[in-house]
Parts: structure tokens; C-alpha cells; sequence
């Protein structure tokens, strides 16, 4: 990540926010049932490379395989990020960026993933 910059991030109602630093490469957007509906765009990050600023309350969403936790605002209902592991068992932490408060809505590209048919 030569190009890392450190972005701030928040659900809607500020309760939950958190800095991370990306590069915002390799940024996913995925049809399957949960990231469609919720419209999640996401930046897989080390859980190094992401810290909580304002922890309110949050609750827990597993679905599928269980193997990532969504973490969604008590308040506002906004999920800011989820915890979890990569297919090789490394932890990281899936980052939505249309929580970043510090860039432009659309000045983005992600690419497109079809986890619909996973």
C-alpha cells in the first residue's frame, strides 16, 4: 500500500466511526443477498490498518457460513465494517466505503463480484 492515506468513517448517526488506512485499491462490490441489499462497497483491510474512534452500541449479523461478523449500529442501523477471516484463514476487516466521510460519493471504482453464485 505505498498510496495508504488515513480515511475517517462513520455509521450515520456518529455513534460508531473509525480511521483506516487504505490505498482504497481492490475495492468489491458484490451481488450477493446481504452486501446487494444493504448496497455495500467493500475494502478488505488488516485489522492493523483499522481502529474504532467512537464504539456505541452494535449489534452482530452472521449468515451463510458464519465466518464474518457484520457489525451494524444500534442506532442508526448503518454497517460501517465487519470483521472476519480471507479463504487462507488471515483476519481482516471488510471496510464499507460508503461510510468514509473524507472522499467524494463516486469517485471510486470497484469491481464487481458475482457472490450470488458462490
Amino acid at each position: 500500500m505505498a498510496d495508504a492515506k488515513t480515511h475517517e468513517g462513520s455509521c450515520h448517526c456518529g455513534a460508531v466511526a473509525y480511521e483506516v488506512d487504505t490505498d482504497l485499491e481492490g475495492l468489491v462490490e458484490c451481488n450477493c443477498s446481504h452486501c446487494h441489499r444493504k448496497g455495500l462497497v467493500l475494502n478488505f483491510v488488516s485489522p492493523d490498518a483499522f481502529r474504532l474512534t467512537a464504539k456505541g452500541p452494535q449489534t452482530e449479523y452472521l449468515f451463510n457460513t458464519h465466518k464474518i461478523r457484520h457489525l451494524f449500529c444500534d442506532t442508526c442501523g448503518v454497517q460501517s465494517f465487519a470483521r472476519g477471516s480471507t479463504a487462507d484463514g488471515k483476519e481482516m476487516v471488510a471496510v464499507n466505503i460508503r461510510t468514509l466521510t473524507d472522499i467524494e460519493p463516486f469517485s471510486w471504482t470497484a469491481q464487481r463480484v458475482d457472490g450470488r453464485s458462490f
